[in-house]
């Protein structure tokens, strides 16, 4: 889901946008979030664009490496398996375009404070940072829970 939700975005961004003109899609949302289509060939945040070739194969390996710890976990972990759905439908998204089009499609621009000068980025990538944090935040739960009580 979160690959074609992502592509659909970026299909439709590339389709009906200016490149690197904000643009107002939801008038209402202007005060939080404008549309301003950006092609990224670097990592998050634009970062080392110089490294696309190199990221196009570290994407792959990230997501074969995550495919096979996702077979190995309880079919019960739900929440980790969550996590880890977000982080290989997002890698893939931006794996996609990167194989595509040489470069990631960004488009989704925060206008609030303190977020004003928070770079482009897309849905892929909040995919990937929502199942980092939903990962971190199950292997701190599940830490929390095994640490054995001290005796008083």
């Amino acid at each position: 889901m979160v690959l074609a939700a992502d592509q659909f975005s970026k299909f439709w961004v590339v389709q009906n946008l200016p490149e690197q003109v904000p643009v107002d899609v939801f008038p209402w949302l202007h005060p939080v979030l404008s549309f301003t289509y950006l092609n990224n060939t670097g990592v998050a945040f634009g970062l080392f664009p110089q490294f696309g070739d190199f990221f196009t194969i570290l994407a792959a390996v990230v997501v074969a490496a995550i495919i096979f710890f996702y077979r190995t976990l309880d079919s019960g972990d739900w929440l980790t398996q969550l996590a880890l759905g977000l982080q290989v439908g997002g890698a893939l998204g931006n794996l996609a375009d990167r194989l595509c089009r040489g470069s990631v499609v960004d488009f989704l621009d925060v206008n609030f404070w303190p977020l004003q000068a928070w770079p482009v980025f897309n849905l892929a990538d909040s995919a990937i940072v929502v199942g980092v944090i939903l990962l971190l935040f199950h292997t701190w739960q599940q830490e929390g829970e095994q640490e054995p009580i001290p005796d008083v």
